[in-house]
Formats: C-alpha cells, sequence, structure tokens
C-alpha cells in the first residue's frame, strides 16, 4: 500500500490520537505503523479533541490530525433531500470516515463538522454487519464516500477497497464511492463489479483554482475517469455542485469539451448534475470560518432552510449542462437534482 502513495494527496500528519478501546486493533496498528515519526496520544472519546474549539477548516486544514476511534451507536442513516438517490427506493450513506484531505471551499464539511481534523473508525467489520441487516429487507443503495473521499486516503485507511470487495460479495448491494482523486493505480488489478459505482466529481479549471485546494487537476480526475471506464468499471460522472462564476457558460463547456474528448460517453454509467445547495446552518458556519469566499458569499435563495442559487439562474445552470450533456449521451443517463427538488425539500 505504502507504493501507491506517490499518486495521492499526502498531507504529513504530526499528531495521531487514538481511543484507548482501539489501541490494539489491528487497524490501528496498521495505519500508525505508517506514521513512525508522529506523536500519538491515548484518548478517551475521539469526541474529546474532534469537538474542541477553534479547530474548524479556516484555521487549521493543513494542520489536520488523525484520530483512530470506535464508531459507536447509528452506522447508516437514511439519504438526505438535498442528495440524489439515482432512482433507488432505499437509499442510504454511512461515514466510516469522517472529513477529507481535499479543501474545498464549498463543501458542506466545514459547515457540519466542528473540526478538520480526520476521523477514521477503525470498526469496520461493524458497518458490513448492519448493511447485512438492512439487506435482509431488501435492495439497498448505500453510498460510503459522502463525508470523505475514501480513494483519496486509500493509501492510509485502504476502506475503498475493502468497501468494493464487501459490496461485490453481497446481492442486492450497490454502492458508490465518490471522489476527487486521480489514482489511476487504484484500479489497476482490481476486478470491476456491478455492485460498486465510482462517482469522479469534475469542476471546470477555473472553478477548481479559485475554490478546490489540493484537489488533483481536471486533467487527471479526467484521465483516472476514463481510464476506469476503459477497465470495465461502472463510472459516474459528477457535475454537482455546478458553482456559479462569471462567464459559467463557457468555462462549463469547455469542461465537457475536454471530458468526451478523452471519455468514451458509451462506456459511461450515468451521469449527475446539480447546482449548489446546502442546508442553512452549514452555510452559515461555513462563512463564518471564510469571510473572503465567494463561494460561500453568493446571496442563496431559502427554501425551508435549504440554501441555493435563485431559481432562475439554478434553472439556467442546470438546464445548460443538461442540454450540453444529452448530446453526447442521451438524456436517459442524466439524472437531475432539480428535477425533484420541491419534493424533496
Amino acid at each position: 500500500m505504502k507504493s501507491l502513495k506517490k499518486d495521492y494527496c499526502s498531507p504529513a500528519f504530526s499528531h495521531i490520537y487514538v481511543e484507548k478501546a482501539v489501541a490494539d486493533h489491528a487497524r490501528t496498528k496498521r495505519i500508525l505503523s505508517q506514521f513512525a515519526s508522529a506523536c500519538v496520544i491515548e484518548i478517551e472519546h475521539y469526541k474529546d479533541v474532534f469537538c474542541r474549539r477553534g479547530q474548524d477548516y479556516g484555521r487549521q486544514h493543513r494542520a489536520q490530525k488523525i484520530i483512530l476511534a470506535e464508531k459507536k451507536g447509528n452506522l447508516l442513516y437514511r439519504g438526505a433531500p438535498v442528495c440524489q438517490s439515482f432512482g433507488n427506493e432505499h437509499f442510504y450513506y454511512t461515514s466510516c470516515i469522517m472529513n477529507c484531505i481535499y479543501g474545498c471551499e464549498y463543501c458542506y464539511l466545514k459547515g457540519m463538522y466542528p473540526s478538520a481534523n480526520l476521523v477514521i473508525f477503525v470498526n469496520l467489520e461493524d458497518f458490513f454487519v448492519e448493511v447485512q441487516r438492512l439487506l435482509k429487507r431488501g435492495p439497498l443503495y448505500l453510498c460510503v464516500s459522502y463525508d470523505t473521499d475514501l480513494i483519496a486516503l486509500e493509501h492510509i485507511a485502504g476502506y475503498a477497497g475493502v468497501w468494493s470487495d464487501f459490496a461485490a460479495s453481497q446481492e442486492n448491494l450497490k454502492i458508490e464511492i465518490r471522489t476527487k482523486c486521480a489514482c489511476e493505480q487504484f484500479f489497476r488489478g482490481r476486478e470491476p463489479s456491478e455492485n460498486v459505482i465510482y462517482a469522479f466529481t469534475l469542476s471546470p479549471d477555473a472553478v477548481a483554482r479559485a475554490y478546490e485546494h489540493f484537489v488533483p487537476s481536471l486533467s487527471a480526475r479526467i484521465a483516472c475517469a476514463a481510464k476506469a471506464a476503459k477497465l470495465g468499471f461502472a463510472v459516474r460522472l459528477c457535475f454537482d455542485p455546478v458553482i456559479y462564476l462569471p462567464g459559467w457558460r463557457r468555462h462549463y463547456q469547455e469542461m465537457l469539451n475536454e471530458v468526451f474528448a478523452a471519455v468514451d460517453p458509451a462506456k459511461i454509467l450515468d451521469i449527475s448534475v446539480g447546482s449548489f445547495r446546502i442546508a442553512k446552518d452549514y452555510l452559515k458556519n461555513m462563512r463564518r470560518q471564510m469571510p473572503d469566499s465567494a463561494a460561500v458569499w453568493f446571496p442563496f435563495q431559502n427554501d425551508a432552510g435549504y440554501c441555493h442559487y435563485p431559481d432562475e439562474l439554478m434553472e439556467q445552470m442546470e438546464q445548460f449542462l443538461f442540454s450540453k450533456l444529452e448530446q453526447w449521451t442521451g438524456k436517459e443517463k442524466i439524472f437531475l437534482w432539480n428535477e425533484t427538488k420541491k419534493q424533496r425539500l
């Protein structure tokens, strides 16, 4: 696994906090073995560190620490109304890792969590047991990489591969692993499975330069998505969230041209389109942390506690993407979040 490090964004972690209850766990020992020079501090509960004041993204994103812990209580959650279900009735998500090594200004994690530190729950088998319990009720669609980027952390935690292998062994289970990573090596030597969808979030270069910090370039992400699709993996392209910036039509058109110059539309499973939207309380926290970020200080419209671009602008951006995309893929492959906005909010 160490050989993969050169292909990933690898911040240095000076401190690693470990719950006493998981100090002897095999995953704890494997992760610690990768950071021989880190200061290891034993704690009672991850929230003793994670919930301290003054640890938000605005202050310390690149001073992140790792916290190794045991997840207790509820392990799976019903999908949020601002997220796409892609037509799946039983839509859930889970958070085996909290927080991300990337620093996208518009990311809701900045508003949801009190800390920028990474929490890795080492009791992954407990998550699998809960999944199997829900599968007894019927088919399950599970997003496992909403609150982090599992592939970007594969060289540390190894969870993307473990989840992929588990999903491939389960009947009626479909998982989505969403990523902005560009590690083609992750897909080499792996067997594709119809139970696992790899969803690549893509943004124009102008958006990435302005708001997506420490993230691989658009061209690198496109190349990785193209490679995965060519190898037979189920690839979803996510133009979500669509972010407003001056000249947005030109920037998004240039992005689409670059995407489909490299990616064969016939090899894509489907496409997600959705403009930026977020819970009102999360946005409030993000604005406190980032007083100069145009991405979060736009005069958004508030609908029942969810903030999004004004209806007219939202429709323009999403319909622009939809109309351009259907020229390459046909409308049957495109899932447009705004089509069901009123029913979900």
